[in-house]
């Protein structure tokens, strides 16, 4: 039975005895450190079943000729300049075997080494194994970006970008790496995987993402895109009761002119000459209007505060009965032959002529002595709207900030401010 077993571990030894490497001068050898190594076998493997191999099993039997020795027994696999270490410690009591598998983290020559070493990191000895043609059975790093919305977007459309990320070969090895994520008009955490951009601005987008892990491996994707700004609101106003008396009803309403926009989110907001109160909702009712002529404005207001309007003019008639204090808040209006009028005398006439004459010829004589007078005042920037009545942005992006302001952006970085109140931009 000894002769057996001693036969079985030459059979393991010898084919390796020609590759060990132990040198005299920074090696002690197996033997010296009370370790002796009973058989070694190498194994290659097919983990994912295509037909090439993609990883190697290695077992190592030893004995200890002391009571008990710890050692750490290392497989060494070196590729293109670049070495990934399997390692396992051990303690070796009487006869104790070592397993380690290497898995291949790319295609080509796969140099391996085993070695040993004590619990001071200082190498015992080495035995250079095989080199073995292999392919990668782990996923190499992969990178996606999923697109998910409509094909014309604009601003405020549904916006979404799903991220997807692998890599199986660097967290094997310890070796991750770092992913970059840009083009986009905000910060990108690493960890997010979905992207929602339905609030950014108006531009195009070419959005790129690297990832390169220690081993070298690198994966890339792009996505290009485009966000057109989101148009004003076009809408006419539908009016029932205009001409009529004003003890029958009146309602103005908007109706969309686009039937796919949705105006129920927007800010309404109605205004009429005559009065001081400012209504929202998509209907007034202007059954309330005093005779006379009013007219009323409405002002509609999208998510991205680019607003639009529209204007009619509502008569409304006196009713047929009115008490006292309804016809003195009418206004004047005539009667015809029966209309009481007041006579002007010409003497009056003559005199008030006269004054608007002498006040006319100081004015001249006063221009005339200073040409100054003679040139028009500045008017200001002329304004910059379309004519729908919103802001022209000249084909720049724009963004409204939290506080409700219009901003536009040009290609140097500068930026621009809305300013309602003369309808131009203003330099920021």
């Amino acid at each position: 039975m000894r002769k057996r077993t001693f036969f079985l571990a030459l059979l393991f030894v010898l084919p390796l005895l020609g590759a060990m490497n132990v040198s005299a001068e920074s090696d002690i050898g197996l033997e010296e450190a009370g370790i002796t190594m009973v058989a070694l076998r190498n194994d290659t493997l097919d983990l994912n079943q295509d037909g090439d191999v993609d990883a190697v099993r290695v077992v190592v039997i030893l004995n200890s000729t002391i009571e008990s020795t710890i050692v750490d027994v290392r497989l060494i696999a070196t590729h293109n300049d670049r070495e990934v270490v399997e390692s396992t410690t051990i303690e070796i009591v009487g006869q104790t075997n070592a397993s380690l598998t290497y898995d291949a983290w790319s295609r080509g020559s796969h140099d391996l080494v085993l070695g040993f070493y004590d619990m001071n990191g200082a190498e015992i000895s080495s035995i250079t194994l095989l080199t073995y043609e292999m392919v990668p059975a782990l996923q190499t790093p992969m990178l996606s970006l999923q697109f998910i919305g409509q094909n014309n977007l604009q601003t405020g459309s549904n916006c979404e970008i799903n991220r997807m990320f692998a890599d199986e070969t660097g967290p094997r090895y310890g070796a991750l790496g770092t992913l970059t994520f840009t083009g986009a008009p905000f910060i990108v955490l690493d960890n997010a995987t979905n992207i929602d951009c339905s609030g950014w601005p108006a531009g195009e987008y070419s959005l790129r993402e690297t990832y390169r892990n220690e081993l070298g491996q690198t994966a890339e994707t792009s996505l290009n895109l485009t966000i057109e700004n989101r148009p004003a609101p076009t809408f006419e106003l539908v009016v029932n009761g205009d001409g009529q008396t004003t003890d029958r009803s009146c309602l103005i309403a908007i109706q969309p002119t686009n039937p796919n926009e949705d105006f129920a989110p927007y800010t309404k907001e109605w205004d009429v000459s005559t009065t001081s109160t400012i209504t929202e909702g998509a209907v007034y009712d202007c059954s309330s209007l005093p005779a006379g002529v009013h007219l009323v404005v409405l002002k509609v207001t999208n998510l991205e505060n680019i607003a639009s309007t529209q204007a009619v003019n509502i008569v409304r008639l006196p009713a047929a009965e009115l008490s006292a204090e309804e016809q003195e808040a009418l206004p004047s209006q005539s009667f015809g032959e029966e209309t009481e009028t007041e006579a002007v005398g010409w003497y009056t006439i003559s005199v008030l002529g006269l004054i608007v004459g002498i006040v006319a010829f100081v004015l001249l004589v006063r221009i005339r002595e200073d040409d100054e007078l003679l040139t028009l005042p500045e008017l200001g920037p002329a304004p910059q709207i379309l004519n729908d009545g919103s802001p022209d942005s000249e084909g720049l992006p724009t963004i409204v900030d939290d506080e409700g302001q219009l901003w536009r952006k040009h290609p140097d970085g500068s930026l621009d401010w809305w300013d309602t109140t003369y309808n131009i931009w203003q330099r920021w």
